[in-house]
């Protein structure tokens, strides 16, 4: 599923092509994705100016002057095609700008969503409204973990992939997070000290502004809009590691499951 710096790096890509102009042509391909489509969508879009370009936890957003903002989630493997050299089965939702860029929503899995959304009342929106801090944020800070871990026997690695604690986390970046802060990922969250958490929301945020930076860690057959295909995975110093030696320690790479989610972590740096 593509995570938190895939979805950064699929907006900044559409920002390129989209904002500002005006959408000149709305095609829905399919009554629905992983659930309909909205029926007002091509009548919303068609004529519109993309005005911003956001995200939130994994959706992206698509602010117009409509007072109407599109939601999508990619999914499994959904991504954006740029200027495609031609048409997919698997492209849902196609836009045309006023200058004539294509952009194809392509989801051969057809998990994503995408829905129409009031501006002005997006943070009160359903899917919305309980999320935590975005990770990247000011208001991730050590005094947020410190509260929302407080009294927490629950192991860290699930409760940072709460999104009701921390919008966003994703298991890849959780588990390269910890390794780096040298925290084990089964450790009662309740237990980890302030300048623990001083060390993890760094790293946190260090680990994602990399692999955003790198273009995502390409998972399956993700891929940017341009098409090509994230590298951060290059730099993975745990996950799907298991048996391998610890870049710091030279320890094996080891691999507990947690929540029905493979966790990697080093027994030797991680405490």
């Amino acid at each position: 599923m593509p995570e938190l710096p895939e979805v950064e790096t699929t907006v900044r890509g559409l920002a390129r092509y989209l904002e500002g102009e005006r959408i000149a042509r709305v095609a829905v391909n399919r009554p629905d994705l992983r659930r309909p489509f909205p029926p007002d969508l091509v009548q919303v879009l068609t004529g519109a100016r993309v005005t911003a370009l956001g995200r939130r936890a994994k959706y992206g957003l698509v602010h117009t002057d409509r007072g109407q903002t599109m939601v999508f989630h990619l999914g499994m493997s959904g991504r954006w095609r740029i200027e495609p050299d031609a048409a997919d089965k698997h492209d849902h939702l196609v836009l045309e700008t006023g200058a004539g860029h294509v952009l194809a929503l392509n989801d051969a899995r057809r998990f994503g969503s995408v829905d129409l959304v009031d501006t002005d009342g997006l943070e009160q929106w359903p899917a919305f409204a309980a999320l935590g801090p975005e990770p990247l944020g000011d208001e991730l800070t050590p005094a947020h973990l410190a509260a929302a871990f407080k009294g927490r026997a629950a192991p860290v690695k699930p409760l940072l992939l709460d999104q009701r604690i921390v919008a966003g986390l994703g298991n890849i970046y959780v588990c390269e997070a910890l390794l780096r802060a040298g925290i084990r990922p089964d450790r009662a969250a309740g237990s980890i000290s302030r300048k623990g958490l001083e060390r993890l929301v760094p790293e946190i945020k260090a680990v994602l502004s990399e692999s955003i930076e790198a273009g995502g860690s390409t998972i399956r057959d993700y891929a940017q809009p341009n098409g090509e295909l994230g590298y951060f995975a290059a730099s993975w110093r745990v996950y799907g590691r298991e048996g391998e030696d610890c870049h710091h320690c030279g320890k094996p790479v080891r691999r507990m499951v947690q929540g029905g989610r493979s966790t990697f972590w080093c027994g030797t740096c991680q405490k």
